[in-house]
């Protein structure tokens, strides 16, 4: 059994408006009216004429430095590309104490519930940027996959989503003082995705597919991404992989997830330097173009260092995911592999700002 939730439909920019406010001024254009008043000599001809296109220039400078404050924060304009991820959707419980944890104590903290997976993380932050996102994923048949399947939507993603039997997977998030996190999880529906579940329909008309590496640790999900990326390529639909974890690819095996690679090649590949250490081949041989994340100290691509804004880190929790949909999302709209890395940079600096790890 599937289901299928549509994303909420009028949400607002991120400027706060319904519509942005640069395919508005494309729709209508400055309304330039010119009156004669009492006193006054009437205005004809070139005078005319200079008068509207003043009042034209005044409006696009307006509209130019709105766009460029809002690509400052990471922002984008609506586009119609539709990018996808497959993998997981969990329940996040992220606890950040207040704080140092002993055995036996009682310690004030602050704990958030919400969606997670690096999958929906990724189409939560593509959405946010302003991107038409899918997620293909599996929950439980229960009120916790209900609850994130709606939640997700209301975002503005497009949820495909298979039912099982077993209960909806959930992630406990402790994070650290500084930031830093450990997980503790229960896999649950999430890793029964299935090749069979998957239709042409929920892979058709993508501009490039997401696969974190967690949906290739387990089966039968791994089966299923793998099958997806099939289908897609048939279509000449970028494939994107993220490694996702140095520990999980320890635990499922450098070399394997290396073979793996080298079988999807894919077109972008997101990894820290620990990850790629697991891997013991030369980057250049695992993707068309591989980038590096770098943490706080920004990210490589190219060879060349896009640093990273200074922020105060509150949870890194998520801010890969959002630094590879920014990257993707600037990537398929034509942006160069070093513009989408500084716009990934900025939107990565404002999830590490933040508990949680959705926008």
């Amino acid at each position: 059994m599937s289901e299928l939730a549509r994303p909420a439909q009028g949400g607002e920019c991120l400027d706060g408006g319904k519509h942005p406010r640069l395919q508005l001024l494309r729709q209508r254009g400055p309304q330039v009216r010119v009156e004669d008043t009492a006193g006054l000599v009437p205005l004809e001809g070139r005078a005319r004429m200079l008068v509207a296109v003043c009042l034209m220039c005044v409006v696009l400078h307006s509209e130019v430095l709105h766009y460029y404050q809002l690509q400052r924060l990471g922002a984008s304009y609506p586009s119609l590309d539709l990018i996808a991820a497959i993998g997981e959707l969990l329940l996040d419980v992220t606890v950040a104490p207040k704080g140092l944890l002993r055995p036996g104590d009682d310690q004030d903290a602050h704990i958030r519930l919400g969606g997670g997976g690096q999958a929906s993380n990724f189409c939560a932050w593509a959405a946010s940027l302003g991107e038409r996102s899918r997620l293909i994923t599996r929950v439980g048949d229960d009120a916790a996959g209900r609850l994130l399947v709606a939640e997700l939507a209301a975002s503005g993603v497009e949820v495909l989503a298979a039912r099982g039997s077993e209960p909806t997977g959930v992630v406990v998030v402790l994070v650290e003082p500084g930031g830093e996190r450990t997980f503790a999880r229960q896999r649950g529906a999430s890793t029964g995705l299935r090749p069979d579940d998957l239709s042409d329909a929920w892979l058709s008309g993508l501009r490039l597919l997401h696969v974190p590496a967690y949906a290739l640790f387990h089966e039968p999900l791994a089966s299923a991404a793998r099958r997806a990326v099939e289908l897609v390529r048939v279509h000449k639909t970028l494939v994107s992989v993220d490694l996702s974890s140095a520990i999980g690819l320890r635990e499922y095996g450098g070399a394997q997830m290396a073979k793996e690679l080298l079988r999807l090649a894919p077109d972008l590949l997101f990894a820290t330097e620990d990850e790629l250490a697991e891997l013991n081949l030369p980057p250049g041989r695992l993707a068309r173009l591989v980038v590096v994340k770098l943490g706080a100290r920004g990210c490589r691509v190219l060879g060349r260092l896009v640093p990273a804004p200074l922020v105060d880190q509150v949870d890194t929790t998520g801010a890969g995911d959002a630094f590879a949909a920014a990257f993707c999302a600037a990537y398929v709209e034509g942006s160069t592999p070093l513009e989408a890395a500084g716009r990934a940079v900025l939107v990565a600096g404002r999830a590490v700002g933040r508990l949680g790890a959705r926008p």
